[in-house]
């Protein structure tokens, strides 16, 4: 592996070349801070030129509305409606707004136009106006007053060399409506002379505001419009800048600290080559923990899946990968510690990386998960094979002789194809590996794709049923050996699945494998109380999975549905099976505690299938024993098989224990163990599996059937009797 594709190249860069990449990033952020400095000085500027045109149009407006404002409060008027419509209507327009031109602030000048658009009187600054064509530029503003006469028109004007404000508007009666074809119209004139500019720069901080018949080529400005919205006049002024004064104040400032950024960049040239190398030091070692496990120096997860992907580039060739879970592992761990663990791993990874000449790559990806890349597909069965056969010898460790093995599954990935996808598919075919036995290695087909979605999806049939009440118990009467009559029943598991019926081996261990089994039990446990609550002196069995045992909660769950459903616990019990005893014995033995101290039983199901010794019975103070069946049909068969069937009794007999025999079918079975000391029998001969209605009429029966069943009935017992809710 060549160190370029290690570690990225700008890692070996040389330090000059980073000291240089510093400077001008350097260089680069300084001269992004003039930047915006020159943006914020500009932004100032820009900030203050709009604010001043603001106010220089909200001052125009003031004006035209004070104007406004006046010639409307004069136009509506009865009296003047009344006037001007008579004989004295000239002295009456002196009297009331010709004089007062003379020296009213808010107007120069008055005219009264007829409603033909002659004029009627015109006065300024006191005196009779005589060249009011000289206002001809009004016009269509004063047409315009008497088509729409409700509100007052305003425009600018220019005459003579004056920038003229007039206001125009209908002279007609507030009180009552009359013919706007009839009016007369008044007009208020108001000359925008230097006084008045003067006064708008004043109240709204305008220096230079000054008033201007040309369009101005710099500077800011507010047009005056006229009636046709073009402009008559403009008010213009010089921009204050306040930015560009602030700059101005600081730029020494700025001086020193181009100055100093400068020294620097200086000091960080001559520091840049040693740091550059011990980032460079840094960096190497980060990648390297990055992809590689700390105990074996092996690629880790990330680190196979780099390699991976690069061969996997389109144009290489294929490349078999193969996942490796060392089997046996956790043994070695409970019984000798992790430092023998950790030994164990650093030899099995040292065995891998010289398994053969085509792997290229091999990686721990887990705690005894081991992955090998090879790139020729040609030895795939060669490589497993060597595999098997090297983690199958002995390992000798700390005077200690190890033994492991090993299960494989592999795929071969082409070009183009994702790593993880790769990945997904090698722990796949481990997974079948380890499921057939483990110690052998598996290839990935696409029909493990399949059978895992049709997993997937029994999975969440299975949720399905428990969530829509489709788990049902039905009852296998436990009948006295001696008397024929039903002492209890064994509650069994039945999915009534729409689409057929579906065997206890399928889905008990499948509600173990996804985390339902909890839900389930104590679902059969609640409904079969339900049902059978009715009959006082029957008692109840229901099976256990070792699953269920060994949860800490299991036991207190068991007490609140027997609260909660009003059940007495001495009708209860418990069958379990030898392997709760051999998976957690100690979790097993406080969940029974617990339940016995509440009156529950628990009986040993299937003794003489597994492995259960005496002390193992004495120690967790069974109730009852239940035979297998093997031992049954074996005691039928030949004097040995019935050899071990009485001894299995005598034994429990010894140990104070009742025994119920399973799977009788014949009345010679029944007869057989009976006279061997079982006080309580179980099989098709007794009674199938029945739901709670066939129930009751075995009940009422009293007594159970003796009659040997049907050929045909018997051949079907190995399913129908063999298992209950953990079955």
């Amino acid at each position: 592996m060549s160190w370029h594709r290690i570690f990225p190249s700008f890692s070996m860069a040389s330090a000059p070349i980073k000291s240089g990449l510093l400077i001008v990033t350097t260089l680069i952020l300084g001269w992004l801070g003039a930047v915006v400095i020159n943006d914020m000085r500009d932004a100032a500027n820009l900030l203050d030129d709009r604010r001043a045109v603001r106010a220089a149009t909200a001052a125009l407006s003031s004006v035209r509305d004070n104007l406004s404002s006046t010639v409307r409060d004069n136009a509506v008027w009865d009296d003047a409606f009344a006037k001007i419509q008579g004989p004295g209507a000239v002295d009456w327009i002196f009297r009331n707004w010709g004089r007062t031109t003379e020296d009213y602030p808010l107007y120069d000048g008055v005219i009264v136009t007829a409603p033909d658009g002659s004029t009627t009187s015109a006065y300024w600054k006191g005196e009779a106006l005589n060249d009011s064509e000289s206002f001809s530029t009004l016009n269509p503003q004063l047409h315009q007053s008497l088509e729409a006469p409700s509100n007052p028109h305003v425009s600018f004007i220019s005459s003579k060399g004056r920038v003229i404000l007039a206001a125009s508007a209908a002279i007609r009666p507030y009180s009552h409506q009359v013919n706007d074809g009839g009016l007369s119209v008044l007009t208020f004139l108001k000359v925008i002379n230097a006084d008045a500019v003067a006064k708008i720069a004043s109240d709204h901080q305008l220096v230079g505001l000054h008033l201007t018949l040309a369009e101005p080529e710099s500077g800011l400005n507010v047009a005056l419009d006229g009636f046709d919205k073009t402009p008559v006049a403009w008010l213009a002024w010089p921009s204050a800048a306040p930015g560009t004064q602030i700059y101005s104040s600081v730029r020494p400032l700025v001086a020193i600290t181009l100055g100093l950024l400068g020294l620097y960049l200086f000091g960080i040239s001559l520091a840049g080559a040693a740091e550059t190398r011990e980032l460079r030091r840094q960096a190497w070692k980060s990648r390297y923990e990055a992809m590689h496990d700390p105990l074996t120096g092996l690629h880790n997860r990330s680190g196979l899946v780099d390699e991976l992907r690069q061969s996997l580039v389109v144009g290489q060739g294929p490349a078999c990968l193969h996942i490796i879970d060392i089997d046996g592992f956790k043994a070695v761990n409970d019984a000798w510690g992790h430092a023998v663990g950790d030994e164990l791993i650093k030899r099995v990874a040292s065995t891998l990386e010289n398994i053969h000449p085509d792997v290229t790559v091999v990686a721990r990806i887990g705690g005894d998960k081991f992955a090998i890349l090879q790139s020729f597909e040609r030895s795939q069965d060669e490589v497993n094979a060597n595999l098997l056969s090297a983690l199958s010898v002995p390992f000798h460790i700390s005077g200690r002789t190890i033994e492991i093995g090993a299960s494989i599954g592999f795929v071969t990935g082409h070009s183009g194809e994702d790593a993880h996808e790769l990945i997904r598919r090698a722990d796949i075919a481990l997974y079948r590996a380890k499921a057939q036995g483990r110690s052998q290695a598996v290839r990935y087909s696409p029909e493990l794709d399949r059978i895992r979605e049709e997993r997937a999806s029994l999975e969440a049939k299975l949720r399905h049923a428990l969530h829509h009440d489709q788990i049902q118990p039905v009852f296998q009467p436990l009948v006295c050996a001696r008397t024929g009559k039903i002492r209890g029943v064994e509650a069994l598991a039945r999915w009534l699945d729409p689409e057929g019926q579906r065997s206890p081996d399928l889905f008990i261990p499948l509600a173990e494998r996804c985390g339902l089994i909890d839900t389930l039990g104590l679902q059969m446990i609640r409904k079969s109380m339900r049902a059978i609550s009715g009959w006082q002196e029957l008692g109840l069995s229901v099976n256990v999975s070792p699953i269920q045992l060994c949860n800490p909660n299991f036991s207190a769950a068991v007490l609140k549905v027997l609260s909660q459903e009003g059940f007495d616990a001495r009708r209860l019990t418990l069958e379990i099976t030898e392997s709760v005893l051999m998976k957690n014995p100690e979790q097993a033995q406080r969940s029974i505690t617990v339940l016995k101290a509440a009156g529950i039983r628990f009986a040993l199901d299937d003794f003489g299938c597994g492995y259960a010794s005496i002390g193992t019975l004495r120690a967790f103070g069974f109730d009852r024993m239940k035979i297998d069946r093997s031992l049954v049909v074996a005691a039928a068969e030949n004097a040995s098989g019935r050899d071990v069937l009485y001894a299995t009794i005598a034994l429990a007999t010894a140990l104070s224990i009742p025994v119920t025999a399973e799977g009788i079918e014949t009345s010679d079975q029944a007869d057989m163990v009976r006279a061997a000391g079982c006080d309580q029998l179980q099989g098709y001969m007794l009674g199938k599996p029945m739901p709670l209605a066939d129930l009751e009429k075995a009940l009422a029966a009293k007594v159970a059937n003796w009659a040997e069943p049907p050929i045909s009935q018997r051949s079907a017992t190995g399913l129908e009797s063999r298992r209950s809710v953990t079955k």
